[in-house]
């Protein structure tokens, strides 16, 4: 016997209230036990840690692409209205240049292409000659 239970306090008044104390420590027990269960189970709550992450970055990703498609619209509402404006601006020579370009644009980005490679290739010769500086 405990000291408790010897000198009577804190004890059970009759079979009635001791049962009922009981199954208040069983609960309690069952409880306890569960939770040391669930910190055990270190596959579940790997499971469900993934779990999370899969879903916080499904709506990160679908975040991303609208930001993207709204920037994608903005950009070229923007290169519209710049081109609207060099359109009407432009002296005719050059109106009617850029109109071409338009309709035939493979001739415009090869000699784009070429323009960019002789800049590349003058800057390389440029740092040769002066000594790789």
């Amino acid at each position: 016997m405990t000291d408790r239970a010897a000198k009577g306090t804190g004890g059970a008044k009759g079979p009635d209230e001791l049962r009922q104390q009981v199954e208040r420590a069983r609960g309690r027990l069952g409880d306890t036990v569960e939770e040391l269960a669930a910190k055990a189970d270190v596959k579940g709550r790997a499971r469900a840690r993934a779990a999370d992450f899969r879903d916080k970055a499904g709506a990160m990703t679908v975040q991303l692409r609208s930001s993207a498609a709204q920037a994608g619209h903005t950009v070229q509402d923007k290169a519209t209205q710049a081109g609207h404006a060099v359109e009407h601006r432009a002296p005719t020579p050059v109106r009617t240049a850029v109109q071409a370009g338009l309709r035939h644009p493979r001739p415009v980005l090869v000699a784009g292409a070429a323009a960019g490679a002789a800049v590349v290739a003058a800057n390389v010769l440029r740092r040769r000659h002066n000594g790789g500086r």
